[in-house]
């Protein structure tokens, strides 16, 4: 055991205390946050024009500041890029982080000196709160891998530009320096396939401990690993204790995963953003990711079902309730005010508050009225290979409206690595789980509406070459799990298994 792995414990232990501090007054640690954003919003130009002076509580907020979403401050992020000062938080933003738009096009969204050391600090939490609940911290001795964005920024007139991700890389503490791959050349390669394939040569004869990414793009690092060498990666690095990701929900890959690596690891869930680092997982036996309420961010709700109301319901911390599906709301020390990421949540536990992603406001299929959410395909998925060689590499779901025969359906196309036996029994389990968890679908199936779900099979690597095709593959870049409209169920019919 190395210093660094004996020094890591008793200071991650130390963290803990802290963290657990503010988690267990949650409601005084936002009461304190949002003091401390209006009265700094007060001197910026988004607070005059909404009256931030005369805010003495949430409800005065409520009623100066709208629920926004990129173009909504749109109008003042062009101004912070023309040289404007104070507009949505004091001085100037460290950085925009890049994103990609819809409507929008590309969005560039401001980090201030005051949110990135938030972004840093919650990663490197995580990391710690997992060494102090397992009482070892053996695996800093070993090397640490982030597949992320190019590091490369861009400047746009005097402020740095990039992906979060990249951004992130300019902030690695100098003691894990040397731990950390891939080498920084790598990570500026812009092409995926090459750069990934630069990994696993810089990988293969190193000691890994710690492997972290979006799953699906992780899962193509393994798959070259293997190809390259043929054996499971718990061979190929024997030390490797634990998966970190984030982005997606990793409950419908873990088959396919743990048939990669040959063995089962550790995993720590991340919810970062580019707007703020908003939780992550404390335990390995709790469920959910905590909620962090002690990083310049303030957090309002508003429940899924009521969003697209003239007048939806909008709330703070102290009035959520377990089990409703709300789109999460971010007011942040970068100057996003009332400000809507997409993002939908649900809370799995109230004391402390954690939370878990349950899928996107805009991702969802209600062709009939039927509202279903990522969180019960996900389920639904999840519930069909549990305790089966079935493994599922990637899937999407989307609506057939205007079916040649018959009536319409969920159609969901699935990319397995090991596919059913019988793929019309694996379909009827999924139909039977939707009707469960959403009374409407059920009551649209039981109503001769709908006829029960059909699974379409994607080529292996049908995913990985539709993203190809769009110019998406890699990085940030994620398919969604679910579309109301037929546009990428369109695209991806030439991927089909004839």
């Amino acid at each position: 055991m190395s210093v660094k792995s004996k020094l890591a414990l008793p200071f991650a232990k130390q963290v803990r205390k802290r963290v657990y501090k503010w988690a267990n007054t949650p409601h005084k640690t936002q009461r304190k946050v949002f003091e401390y954003l209006v009265t700094e919003g007060c001197k910026t130009a988004f607070g005059k024009d909404h009256d931030f002076i005369s805010i003495n509580s949430y409800e005065d907020f409520k009623k100066r500041v709208p629920i926004n979403d990129y173009e909504g401050i749109r109008s003042y992020v062009d101004r912070i890029i023309a040289g404007e000062e104070n507009v949505l938080w004091k001085g100037k933003p460290l950085y925009f982080a890049k994103t990609s738009g819809t409507t929008s096009g590309a969005k560039y969204i401001p980090i201030s000196k005051e949110s990135m050391p938030t972004h840093i600090k919650s990663a490197r939490n995580a990391l710690l709160l997992y060494i102090a609940e397992m009482n070892r911290a053996t695996f800093v001795d070993g090397k640490m891998i982030f597949l992320q964005g190019s590091p490369e920024l861009e400047d746009k007139n005097g402020i740095k530009l990039g992906r979060l991700s990249g951004i992130a890389a300019h902030y690695v503490p100098n003691y894990l320096l040397k731990n950390r791959l891939p080498s920084w050349e790598t990570n500026c390669i812009e092409d995926w396939e090459i750069k990934v394939s630069k990994i696993v040569e810089e990988t293969l004869p190193e000691n890994m401990t710690v492997i972290s990414g979006i799953p699906s793009w992780v899962q193509m690092y393994f798959e070259k690993l293997r190809e390259k060498t043929g054996k499971p990666i718990a061979e190929v690095f024997p030390n490797f204790e634990l998966f970190v990701y984030g982005g997606v929900n990793f409950e419908p890959y873990k088959n396919k995963f743990e048939t990669l690596i040959g063995k089962k690891i550790d995993s720590v869930e991340l919810y970062p953003a580019s707007e703020g680092f908003i939780a992550y997982q404390d335990s390995q036996t709790a469920d959910g990711m905590l909620l962090q309420l002690n990083s310049g961010m303030f957090y309002e709700f508003i429940p899924a079902d009521e969003f697209f109301n003239e007048h939806p319901s909008r709330i703070c911390l102290q009035d959520v309730q377990l089990g409703v599906n709300y789109v999460i709301i971010l007011n942040t020390s970068a100057g996003l005010w009332g400000y809507n990421i997409g993002d939908t949540i649900e809370f799995t536990s109230l004391q402390p508050y954690r939370i878990r992603v349950t899928g996107r406001i805009k991702h969802f299929i209600s062709a009939f009225g039927e509202h279903v959410i990522g969180k019960e395909v996900e389920n639904a998925l999840k519930n069909a290979v549990e305790g089966t060689s079935i493994s599922v590499s990637e899937f999407t779901v989307a609506p057939q409206v205007n079916p040649e025969m018959g009536l319409p359906y969920h159609e969901w196309f699935i990319e397995f690595e090991k596919a059913p036996k019988e793929l019309d029994k694996m379909a009827k389990q999924m139909d039977l789980s939707m009707q469960k968890q959403n009374i409407y679908y059920r009551d649209l199936i039981e109503g001769n509406i709908l006829q029960p779900l059909i699974i379409r099979k994607v080529k292996k690597g049908g995913f990985q070459n539709y993203m190809r095709s769009i110019g998406k593959l890699g990085g940030q870049n994620k398919i969604p799990k679910l579309s109301d409209n037929r546009k990428i169920a369109e695209e991806l019919k030439e991927f089909l298994e004839i």
